[in-house]
């Protein structure tokens, strides 16, 4: 069972980059939102995603922005520069290309 969930973590640790950018091509989105988001869909925690979004800002694949919250203090939003968009699409073309040959090797075919 300890494999299976080390398995599991490093999987979903190698798509956690492109999780973030597909998320944040439909929208600007604050960290705790993605956080919950990715949380919910994936089962990351906020501890795996908080260091990710600041490294892929040092990377310049992020930008972010102060917006007033009515609730409390302003909250920082994401969203993506064009570096980031270019990312995505190279990330997501890999994926495409990849999880279709895991699909063939795991179903059998040749």
């Amino acid at each position: 069972m300890e494999l299976a969930d080390s398995t599991e973590v490093q999987l979903k640790r190698g798509v956690l980059e492109l999780c973030v950018l597909a998320h944040l091509a439909a929208a600007d989105n604050y960290a705790y939102e993605i956080a919950t988001f990715l949380s919910r869909e994936i089962g990351m925690g906020e501890g795996t995603i908080y260091p990710l979004m600041r490294r892929m800002q040092a990377e310049g694949l992020l930008e972010d922005y102060l917006v007033e919250s009515p609730s409390g203090p302003p909250r920082r939003y994401y969203g993506l520069t064009r570096s980031g968009r270019a990312r995505l699409q190279s990330q997501r073309d890999t994926w495409q290309e990849f999880s279709r040959s895991i699909d063939r090797i795991v179903r059998g075919a040749r």
